[in-house]
């Protein structure tokens, strides 16, 4: 199984990892110092269960790796436009195109650019970052991806990246209700990302002071309302089954858009908050916390440089 994962980062850093530990054949698309640690030392997981790889394929250059069985995408959201053609090369006729990146909106751009049938839905969760160029840092023992067919049905080709996570160790699953669950990572990861970057701080604390629990709830609860809206099947409550989430997870838990608040990098605010409040509008619902964070953090979308 060939497998190009589109972004080396945190997410698809670990889990391109974990794939070629279970024996895929993974070509990572990488860049910068990262690429350059990476071609001259190979990828390094530090955390809970760590992993070094003396050696793995890694390219700026998705042409030179040629057509694959699965494109995995895990660019940050605001490098989607300028990644989608240079995946072309990548892409044949049975190629599978799975997006693991953040919110709902990001299979929208690949649906213009790619044949539908082609286009699997996915869901990452796991807590890590680019500690150093070459090195993943899990901060916390959670680790997932589902994935599964837009239509619900159990297809042969999500039976084999199945079998090909299981086999590297990743916690994964199969769904049949992909669709339910994007939103379901979206509804905590607007809270979390949220509240963790406008309060700069972990969710420990968060969660633990009234005031700031109330905030986080109440910006997941209007996440629920406009998924609900839009014909999501989320339950009425869902907000309040994802607080409990955030209780069980490590207390110095944050977000990658916390982490590129205070690296002065890029955020994804505009997709998170930002794309609540866009797909509220259109539905008529009110979003004013997340309208309220997402212009907080205008100022800071652009990066340091902006």
């Amino acid at each position: 199984m060939r497998i190009a994962m589109m972004g080396s980062g945190g997410l698809g850093g670990y889990f391109g990892a974990r794939l070629l530990q279970g024996g895929a054949d993974v070509h990572f698309v990488a860049r910068g110092a990262h690429l350059k640690a990476m071609r001259e030392g190979g990828l390094r997981i530090e955390g809970p269960a760590p992993l070094h790889l003396p050696r793995v394929a890694a390219t700026d250059d998705p042409a030179s790796i040629g057509v694959v069985d699965y494109v995995l995408l895990a660019v940050k959201l605001w490098d989607t436009e300028a990644t989608l053609p240079l995946m072309r090369p990548l892409v044949g006729p049975a190629t599978t195109i799975v997006s693991f990146q953040n919110g709902v909106l990001k299979d929208r751009l690949l649906r213009s650019a790619f044949d539908e049938a082609q286009l699997m839905g996915g869901v990452g969760y796991v807590a890590t970052t680019i500690d150093r160029p070459g090195v993943i840092r899990q901060t916390g023992p959670m680790q997932r991806l589902i994935f599964g067919e837009f239509d619900g049905t159990r297809s042969p080709r999500g039976q084999r990246l199945l079998e090909a996570c299981l086999a590297g160790g990743i916690n994964a699953e199969l769904s049949q209700h992909i669709l339910r669950e994007i939103w379901q990572k979206f509804v905590f990861l607007v809270g979390l990302s949220g509240t963790t970057t406008t309060m700069r701080r972990t969710i420990g604390p968060i969660r633990e002071n009234a005031q700031t629990r109330a905030f986080l709830l109440d910006v997941m609860r209007e996440v629920v309302a406009v998924g609900r809206a839009h014909g999501v099947d989320l339950a009425e409550d869902y907000a309040e089954v994802r607080l409990k989430l955030a209780d069980d997870v490590a207390h110095d838990m944050t977000s990658s858009m916390h982490h590129d608040l205070e690296r002065g990098n890029r955020l994804e605010v505009p997709w998170l908050a930002g794309g609540v409040v866009e797909l509220g509008r259109q539905k008529g619902v009110p979003t004013p916390l997340n309208r309220a964070i997402a212009d907080i953090l205008a100022l800071h979308a652009g990066g340091a440089r902006a």
